[in-house]
């Protein structure tokens, strides 16, 4: 695994444009150094986030990226900056159209691969049934990304949870890293407050985020009870891409298989706070049936490592309705199954749990946050034998460690 360089060029709105285009065909024949240049001004289009990764397997990438106005998309990659191919954004046999939340999987790809990239946008000045009148065309800065190795020996991620509308803590805790290669980082949860608009999740995570990894490392999302609040809740989804394009998933990274759940809210769906406008019971009931299939599959049953990654732990967490809902629903599956691991957040007291018989026969790691002195990054390193993990505080101190030998 190639180790991922902290000091890379920053990208924060850097511009550039395609000059003198006619129709999108001419325009998408062209290469990168005949069309590009960079622009004196920023009138116009432009970016408002760099682009980033998110569900990357052995054959596919999944990039996202977003504009401040309404454009149609397409991202040029291959192995070779010279012969770059070309993929416009399209479903259905129509070209993606009038979105500034971009969304483009470039599939075909060989595992194991590094590739380069960017992405392009060209502005919609005005859509009508039988006249397009188009306006700028930018690209954004080359990147680079690894396809997965699926028989890979090593599985490595960052771990970040509740971080609470304080954007700051990303290059802090991601500092603690060094020049450690990962292959992937995990948001566990409450990245924000609750959801207010766009621009928030703009400026206090994508933005911070981006400088830092996600253009270049691909990044999964549990969602915390806190991304379920505020008027912008339901709108979230529309800027994160998990597998099956749900807040509960699994996935297998080389040596380690990944199952997510979504714990939902930590009190009761009459609650006052949430005004009637919940149903996280039935919601959890529903993941439920999806778990006791997921654990009867090949994937989960043969993986050397078994890890869950979810945002309320089952226990160490109090006795809130959402605790002990996922409690009754969860463990007793997890306990029967064999798990690993079990990864989550919400209490803000970071901690290692060991397996105890009695309740979760598998041990339990919390993370900490938000506050200084309490914030933690979570590192996870798995061979085929042995699966490592180590939680760092903010002052950089090692407050839990953690080693498990396979047992398969």
């Amino acid at each position: 695994m190639d180790s991922y360089k902290l000091g890379r060029k920053s990208f924060l709105f850097k511009i550039a444009t395609v000059g003198a285009v006619g129709l999108m065909p001419s325009l998408l024949k062209a290469s990168p150094k005949e069309t590009v240049q960079n622009l004196k001004n920023q009138a116009g289009i432009r970016f408002l986030t760099p682009p980033y990764l998110q569900h990357i397997t052995g054959d596919s990438a999944v990039i996202r990226w977003i504009t401040d106005q309404p454009a149609s998309s397409w991202i040029q990659y291959g192995e070779n900056t010279p012969e770059l191919k070309v993929l416009p954004v399209a479903d259905l046999g129509l070209i993606a159209a009038n979105k500034r939340v971009h969304e483009v999987t470039i599939t075909g790809l060989k595992p194991g691969t590094r590739y380069t990239y960017h992405v392009c946008s060209r502005q919609i000045v005005d859509f009508q049934p039988y006249k397009m009148t188009w306006g700028e065309t930018i690209s954004s800065e080359v990147f680079h990304f690894a396809s997965a190795k699926p028989e890979a020996a090593e599985a490595s991620w960052l771990v970040f949870n509740d971080i609470h509308d304080r954007p700051a803590s990303f290059a802090h805790l991601f500092k603690l890293n060094g020049k450690d290669p990962f292959d992937f980082v995990f948001l566990n949860g409450d990245m924000f407050d609750y959801q207010t608009d766009e621009k928030q999740i703009i400026d206090n995570l994508l933005t911070p985020i981006t400088s830092l990894f996600a253009s270049e490392k691909p990044f999964f999302y549990a969602r915390g009870n806190h991304e379920t609040r505020g008027k912008y809740a339901r709108e979230f989804p529309d800027y994160f891409s998990n597998p099956g394009n749900q807040y509960y998933f699994s996935f297998t990274q080389g040596p380690v298989h990944i199952i997510v759940l979504d714990t939902g809210e930590d009190k009761e769906d009459e609650h006052v706070e949430y005004s009637q406008l919940v149903a996280f019971d039935q919601y959890r009931e529903q993941q439920a049936q999806w778990l006791e299939q997921e654990l009867q599959k090949h994937a989960f049953l043969n993986a050397p490592f078994r890890v869950v990654m979810m945002h309320i732990p089952v226990f160490h967490s109090g006795e809130g309705h959402g605790a002990r809902h996922c409690r009754e629903l969860f463990n007793p599956m997890f306990n029967n199954a064999g798990i690993d691991l079990m990864i989550c957040g919400h209490t803000h007291r970071y901690g290692v749990h060991a397996a105890d018989s009695s309740t979760h026969n598998y041990p339990l790691i919390i993370g900490g946050g938000p506050l200084e002195e309490k914030r933690t990054l979570i590192k996870v390193r798995a061979d085929r034998k042995q699966l490592s993990l180590q939680m760092i505080k903010d002052d950089g101190n090692e407050v839990g460690r953690l080693n498990v030998e396979s047992k398969r």
